[in-house]
């Protein structure tokens, strides 16, 4: 009967819920309220004793009382608000419509009892008071009861909601708690804060108890309250500690979500529908990297820039990047036209870019096409260069190894030749830890190219390489490849159950790669802490729990083998190198061996003889030649190291 009840009363309010009472009836009702709760006023001021109550006498009175609050209610609009939707503003405007009548009222009355104008009212100062704590009171709970039964007619069932944990008890956690609450769609039941501040511990906010996170996500208050998920609700956290909180939460297999920042919320209200779900780079996060701002301004602002591959991963964030320290012009150069028109679009959209777009030039070229690129230079004449474009698929360029060292090789030749010839201040080359000891074409390449730029080095162009890992979110990362497996319900196929790779963030990287530019005197390679190395295999385990999934029950993880020209373990430096610091923690510089200039000069002149007809085994041949430590690994190619 219970069910049948709430089903029916559901329907109902599906076919009502886009209709709203009038204002005008609202005022009625408010004004009714009014009229009616005089005469009650004055029942309570005479205990009742209702004998002597008049009520030819006080209707007069309650008349002209209600016509003083109707005008009260129309200054401040108090009937204006939708009562299910009932808030604090609400509340605090109906208190400002009551007051203000009430305080007018007890104005009149003092002037009466003055004798200079008459009242149709006893001198009850007690009878207006009670007359105006009344009307708040049912005026309020009117409008509390509609919003409540509105929302239990429409909340999920019991069975159908979850419990969750809050983390977080500031301001965001009361508004993200307020947020579900208000929503009456919403499926969650707020169960408890965590908060690490002990002296919030073991109180109450809005009802709901405050708690360390130990003592909530732990398996006996999980298993016992039944929860499902944790939201985190804090605007400013430590990298480290909000990983620290997730993998606690995925470990006892909660959902996780959390809250965007402020600018992202709609009209700055926090929705339910704005929770998000935890991400994987999230957990892979690590403290803000501090940058010598100064410094970098002082090399960047005015300053005529080229990036190239702007529209890639790296590119366009060292674009975005760039954007802000405002360079007189920012040549974006990209041979991809529909990603450097996404850029541009990405630009506008953006409130922080928009205002410095102006100054960014897109400009479709391909970095081989020798002749483009030199009326690029001879036009613009940058005094900075970028260099990110590259090939970078492993097993792609294993399959197609001339075009790995036509455009990782020869189209950084290109750049690097007109930077010389055209004076280039600073030259940075975006370069990949699989330029160590390579075991594949792309990482062949890219240490030639390292080593040819390193060459060109003088003291009026510095050519400085930087070298780092993979990073997160990229064209070719496993992290959008594992996410889309999941999204189709599995499996996740990976290579090697022992791989292993460093990770950093799009943004860490390009921060880095600034940075580095800015200190770099030309000539080295500077390599980035990439922190602690991730298994890929746990890093797919993760990413399943926090899509909700048990690994291997409801989502299997696969084994392939290694692909082509793939490593189980990625470097950072040769058995040759090692490090010595810089002003910046996070970045080193290597010892390298040069090679002399010639060796290198007459290796491009016969790969460039090569490429017109030499084979691939030709061409990749010539590569170990010149680089002993290039040995394949799972490839056609290993038959050349034998």
């Amino acid at each position: 009967m219970k069910q049948y009840l709430r089903n029916y009363l559901t329907k109902l309010y599906e076919m009502y819920s886009f209709r709203f009472l009038p204002r005008w009836l609202v005022l009625l009702f408010d004004l009714a309220v009014i009229f009616f709760t005089f005469y009650t006023a004055y029942a309570i001021r005479l205990n009742f004793q209702l004998e002597s109550l008049n009520v030819d006498k006080e209707t007069p009175q309650a008349i002209f009382v209600t016509l003083v609050y109707l005008a009260s209610f129309q200054w401040y609009r108090s009937y204006s608000g939708i009562i299910r939707h009932t808030g604090l503003n609400d509340a605090y405007r109906i208190f400002q419509a009551t007051a203000t009548a009430f305080v007018i009222l007890f104005i009149i009355g003092l002037i009466a009892r003055s004798g200079l104008i008459t009242v149709p009212w006893t001198n009850s100062f007690a009878a207006l008071l009670i007359h105006f704590l009344l009307s708040y009171f049912i005026l309020m709970g009117f409008r509390i009861v509609v919003k409540t039964v509105f929302s239990r007619l429409i909340r999920s069932p019991r069975e159908h909601r979850q419990n969750v944990i809050i983390y977080g008890a500031g301001s965001a956690g009361i508004i993200t708690r307020n947020a579900l609450v208000s929503d009456p769609r919403t499926k969650y039941d707020i169960i408890a804060f965590a908060d690490d501040n002990p002296n919030k511990a073991n109180k109450m906010i809005e009802g709901v108890p405050v708690m360390l996170p130990l003592e909530v996500l732990n398996v006996d208050f999980i298993r016992k309250n039944e929860v499902g998920m944790l939201i985190i609700a804090l605007q400013k956290i430590e990298p480290v500690r909000k990983a620290e909180i997730i993998e606690l939460a995925i470990e006892y297999g909660l959902e996780v979500k959390d809250i965007p920042p402020i600018e992202s919320w709609i009209n700055g209200q926090l929705n339910s529908t704005q929770l998000r779900e935890v991400r994987i780079e999230q957990l892979l996060e690590r403290e803000q990297i501090s940058l010598d701002k100064d410094h970098i301004i002082k090399e960047v602002f005015g300053k005529i820039i080229m990036v190239t591959g702007a529209a890639g991963s790296i590119g366009s964030e060292i674009v975005r990047q760039l954007l802000s320290y405002q360079p007189s012009r920012l040549l974006m150069v990209d041979q991809a036209e529909s990603a450097l028109f996404d850029l541009m679009f990405d630009l506008n959209a953006n409130k922080e870019h928009k205002k410095h777009v102006s100054l960014a030039y897109p400009i479709i070229a391909d970095v081989n096409d020798f002749v483009r690129m030199k009326r690029l230079f001879e036009l613009y004449k940058p005094e900075i260069v970028f260099h990110a474009s590259a090939y970078k698929h492993v097993p792609l360029m294993e399959e197609n190894p001339y075009e790995a060292i036509l455009v990782n090789i020869f189209g950084t030749k290109t750049v690097a030749d007109l930077s010389l010839e055209y004076g280039v201040r600073k030259f940075v080359m975006v370069s990949t830890d699989k330029a160590v000891n390579p075991t594949n074409v792309m990482g062949a390449t890219k240490r030639i190219a390292e080593i040819y730029t390193q060459s060109l080095s003088n003291d009026s162009t510095h050519f400085i390489t930087t070298r780092f890992g993979n990073v997160l979110g990229s064209s070719g990362s496993v992290i959008p490849i594992f996410r889309k497996q999941i999204e189709q319900g599995g499996p996740i196929t990976l290579t090697h159950k022992d791989i292993i790779r460093y990770f950093m963030t799009i943004p860490e990287a390009c921060n880095l790669v600034l940075e580095a530019g800015v200190m770099g005197n030309g000539g080295e390679i500077l390599v980035f802490d990439m922190g602690k190395p991730v298994k890929i295999y746990d890093l797919a385990k993760k990413m399943i729990r926090l899509s909700g999934f048990e690994p291997e029950k409801d989502i299997k993880i696969v084994e392939t083998g290694l692909r082509p020209g793939e490593k189980l373990f990625e470097e950072l430096l040769t058995a040759h190198e090692n490090t010595i610091p810089t002003h910046h923690p996070k970045i080193l510089r290597a010892r390298i061996q040069k090679l002399d200039k010639s060796i290198t000069d007459q290796f491009i002149q016969e790969m460039q003889l090569l490429l017109k007809d030499g084979t691939d085994m030709d061409l990749v041949m010539k590569m170990k030649d010149f680089l002993p430590e290039y040995i394949s690994s799972n490839s056609k190619y290993v038959k050349l190291d034998k």
